[in-house]
C-alpha cells in the first residue's frame, strides 16, 4: 500500500490556502466530522491536516504501521481499537491516544420514494445471513429473496441490500448491534459452540441479496437514488445531510433521530473514536491545536457544529473525560 507522506517530506495547500501539517486516516463516519474541524482550524490560522477516508480497519493498519515521518498522526474510528490492532501498534512502537468524540446511529435507509420500512434485527438477520435456521432447526443457505418471505407485513421487495465492506467500522458495528442480536432470538444457533455461534451470526450471504458497496458512504446514497427498491447501510450523519433523498428505517419501532439515538432508543447506535499517535505529538506541527479544537464545547458540546452534521454529543461528564485525556495526551496501554 502506497505510503502516506506528512509535511515532513511534502506539503500540501488546500482550497483554504492552509498548509498540510499531518495526516488522518479511518472512518468514513468521522471523516466528515474531522474535515469540519480541519476547516475550523485553517479558518482560525492554523495549518490544516491531510485527511483521507479509508475505513476504519484500513486506518488502523495505516496508523500501527509504525511511528514514523511516513505514517498517520491520527486514525478515526467508528469502534473501539480491537485488541489484536493494539497489539499491533505497541509491536511497531506506536502508542494510541484514544478520544471518544461522540456518538452515532447506524442508518438502514432507502430512496425517499421508496416502501417505508419498520424491521427488526431478527427481520435483518433473517434477510443478510449467509445460513439461517429452518423450521426444525437445521442450518441452511439463505433461502429468503423477498422481504415478504420474511414477514408478510413487509414489502413486497426482493432483498437488495448495499452494505461497507470488511474494513469498516460501520460493517463491525452492524455486525454486533444487527446481526448478533438477530441471531440471539434463535436457540438452535445460541447452543452452539462460541465459534460456530460466530461464524454463522457474523457471515453475510454472497448471493447478490447484499452487495458491498465500498467506504464511500455518498456513493451508496447515489444508488439509493438509482434504485429506489433498495436499502443501504450507513452513518446517521450521512442519513441527515440526504434527508432530502433518502430516509431511514425504523428499528423495534423507533426511528432514527438525533433525539432516539442520545436518548438510547434508537437501538443501533455506536461510539466514535480519533485515536492520535502518542510519538508525534510535540514533533508533527498542528496535532494539538487540531485535538484542542475537536474536543471544545464549540465542536462536540450540546449546542456544537459538529451536532449540524449529525454527531450525537457525550454527557457532559463524559466530555469532560476523555478532553481530560485529550489534553494529558495520555497513552492507551489496554483495554
Amino acid at each position: 500500500m502506497k505510503k502516506l507522506a506528512l509535511s515532513v517530506a511534502t506539503t500540501l495547500t488546500l482550497a483554504t490556502g492552509a498548509v498540510h501539517a499531518f495526516d488522518i486516516v479511518g472512518s468514513s463516519t468521522v471523516y466528515p466530522f474531522a474535515t469540519v474541524v480541519a476547516e475550523t482550524v485553517s479558518k482560525k490560522g492554523g495549518v490544516a491536516p491531510k485527511i483521507e477516508s479509508t475505513g476504519t480497519g484500513g486506518g488502523m493498519k495505516l496508523f500501527c504501521a509504525g511511528a514514523g515521518a511516513d505514517t498517520p498522526s491520527i486514525t478515526d474510528a467508528s469502534r473501539r481499537i480491537k485488541q489484536n490492532e493494539l497489539e499491533g501498534c505497541q509491536a511497531n512502537g506506536v502508542t494510541p491516544v484514544e478520544i471518544k468524540v461522540g456518538y452515532d446511529g447506524i442508518a438502514i435507509a432507502n430512496a425517499k420514494s421508496g416502501p417505508d420500512f419498520n424491521l427488526t434485527p431478527q427481520e435483518l438477520f433473517l434477510a443478510l445471513a449467509k445460513e439461517v435456521p429452518a423450521d426444525d432447526g437445521r442450518l441452511v443457505a439463505n433461502p429468503y429473496r423477498n422481504w415478504k418471505d420474511i414477514n408478510a407485513e413487509l414489502p413486497d421487495e426482493n432483498i437488495e441490500v448495499l452494505g461497507p465492506p470488511p474494513t469498516s467500522g460501520t460493517r463491525d458495528a452492524f455486525v454486533e448491534l444487527v446481526m448478533d442480536k438477530g441471531c440471539e432470538a434463535f436457540d438452535s444457533i445460541k447452543n452452539a459452540g462460541p465459534d460456530e455461534v460466530k461464524r454463522i451470526c457474523n457471515t453475510l450471504r454472497e448471493d447478490g441479496a447484499f452487495i458491498e458497496a465500498g467506504e464511500n458512504d455518498n456513493l451508496i446514497v447515489q444508488k439509493l437514488e438509482a434504485n429506489p427498491k433498495a436499502l443501504g447501510i450507513f452513518g446517521f450523519s450521512f442519513l441527515e445531510q440526504n434527508s432530502d433523498k433518502v430516509k431511514g428505517a425504523s428499528i423495534n419501532g423507533q426511528a432514527i433521530t438525533f433525539e432516539n439515538i442520545a436518548s438510547g432508543a434508537y437501538p443501533v447506535s455506536r461510539p466514535l473514536y480519533i485515536y492520535v499517535k502518542k510519538e508525534h505529538v510535540g514533533k508533527v506541527d498542528g496535532i494539538e491545536v487540531f485535538v484542542n479544537e475537536f474536543t471544545s464545547d464549540t465542536a462536540w458540546g450540546d449546542e456544537g457544529y459538529l451536532t449540524d452534521k449529525g454527531m450525537i454529543p457525550m454527557p457532559a461528564d463524559e466530555r469532560q473525560q476523555f478532553a481530560d485525556d485529550a489534553k494529558a495526551m495520555k497513552g492507551l496501554s489496554s483495554l
